[in-house]
């Protein structure tokens, strides 16, 4: 009975943009085209690819998977696969704290590109010259207020758009910005390819630099990709996992995974064609992380032709990249404590949303009054806590799924490849047994060795 009353996704499309739409987020943006263009360009995009097939895909199959065959969120999920009396469902209980660890930062770095959609939307970066641009950002920071403002709407929006349910709220609102998502990147790509320095910026992010692999070397130009095809699913908080309890029996696991990894893939390597013909035509360094978004950009928009339009349409790309992420990972809360708690939805709703903005304040504070506290390894409130959420329960956490859904300890392989493989569509081999069992373990331990010493 609990299985034909909980609600499932109105749509295929609705199931896999929704998914998708908690993978592509702001590192897709901000991270992937800087690494590539560092680390050789096409020879890294192929060294991501490949590991996308070899961990991305399997470990977001067993995620999904756990989810559809249980019809459960992750804690109860892991009570109806385990054997009796083991005890894997103790490990869902982290992936619930990791994603509220993940949302108590990721709100307030949505919240960012929110303020920027707005600052651009109003005009107010007509005027600032360049080296006013990064005081503007300086500014924000420095002032909780403006932070926690926007801070809050992302969260109160997000769970609003939560208490309509799954098909009314989540799938239909999210249809609705990945779709706009995708066409606002056709029309930002297509506005790159018009600038004047297009073909310099391309042949930086693009075509294989053996100069800057000398350089880096391709250990660590492997190592990146590595990571990179690792940490953009966000896999191992069981952020997809819920995704998978509202999903029907129609399709295969495997094939749908594959068509979330390539929307993902789309978003980052588009994001790239975004950014380099735009820098490398306005004289612009191309930098890692927020500077590079909230100051290089920015630069770039106040010299471009219809600048301020472009500004705002980027901005509310990101927006929606971000935001998208908020709402899904927002949906695996509310329906974790639908679950173990037994609440409504408008309950779980409302108890969560206090609970959220409550939990964000301290990230908002890091960057103002809380500026001077250093948590873990010197880093601030944000850089700590996303050190504990990517760096030891994402890693750690794959590890636990691959190892429930293949070892004879856990839910077992047959029963997982029979769950990947049910429905219409691309399968998973059996045969890859061996390989999950002793080679992907291996490269996860690297990941989650190289991210704590590193």
């Amino acid at each position: 009975m609990e299985k034909q009353k909980r609600e499932g996704f109105k749509s295929r499309l609705g199931f896999i943009l929704v998914s998708a739409g908690c993978a592509i987020g702001i590192g897709n943006v901000w991270k992937f085209p800087y690494v590539a263009g560092q680390n050789g360009g096409a020879i890294f995009v192929l060294f991501y690819l490949l590991f996308l097939v070899l961990m991305g895909i399997p470990v977001l199959t067993m995620e999904i998977s756990i989810g559809r065959a249980s019809k459960k969120t992750i804690v109860e999920g892991y009570k109806e696969l385990e054997k009796p009396g083991s005890k894997w469902h103790i490990h869902g209980w982290f992936c619930i704290a990791g994603c509220y660890l993940l949302m108590m930062y990721y709100t307030t770095v949505a919240g960012w590109m929110l303020a920027y959609f707005w600052k651009f939307l109003t005009g107010e970066f007509k005027g600032v010259t360049e080296d006013a641009v990064g005081g503007v950002f300086g500014s924000m920071l420095d002032n909780p207020l403006e932070m926690g403002i926007f801070m809050a709407i992302i969260v109160i929006v997000g769970f609003l758009v939560l208490s309509f349910g799954v098909q009314n709220g989540l799938e239909r609102v999210n249809k609705f910005m990945m779709i706009g998502l995708l066409l606002l990147i056709i029309v930002l790509v297509i506005n790159s390819f018009t600038l004047k320095n297009v073909g310099e910026g391309i042949s930086f992010y693009l075509l294989p630099n053996l100069d800057n692999i000398k350089h880096v070397g391709i250990i660590k130009v492997i190592t990146a990709a590595m990571n990179q095809a690792f940490f953009t699913l966000s896999l191992g908080i069981a952020s997809m996992e819920v995704f998978g309890s509202y999903m029907s029996d129609e399709n295969s696991i495997t094939g749908e995974a594959v068509k979330i990894c390539a929307l993902d893939t789309f978003v980052a390597l588009a994001s790239g064609l975004i950014i380099f013909p735009a820098c490398f035509s306005f004289g612009i360094q191309p930098s890692e992380g927020p500077s590079l978004i909230f100051i290089s950009l920015p630069c770039v928009f106040i010299n471009m032709p219809g600048g301020r339009i472009w500004g705002t349409l980027f901005f509310l790309f990101m927006t929606f990249a971000s935001f998208s992420t908020v709402t899904a990972v927002f949906e695996n809360l509310v329906g974790s404590t639908i679950d173990n708690f037994k609440w409504g939805r408008v309950k779980s709703v409302l108890v969560n949303c206090i609970f959220m903005l409550l939990a964000s304040i301290p990230c908002v504070l890091g960057y103002n009054i809380l500026k001077n506290i250093h948590l873990i390894g010197n880093r601030d409130i944000l850089d700590s806590e996303d050190f504990v959420v990517s760096n030891i329960l994402l890693p750690i956490g794959a590890l636990v799924f691959l190892m429930f859904c293949i070892t004879k300890y856990g839910w077992g392989a047959d029963k997982f490849f029979a769950e990947a493989n049910k429905g219409s569509g691309m399968k998973m081999s059996p045969k890859l047994t061996g390989y999950f069992k002793y080679v992907l373990p291996v490269l996860i331990l690297a990941i989650l060795i190289s991210g704590l010493i590193g």
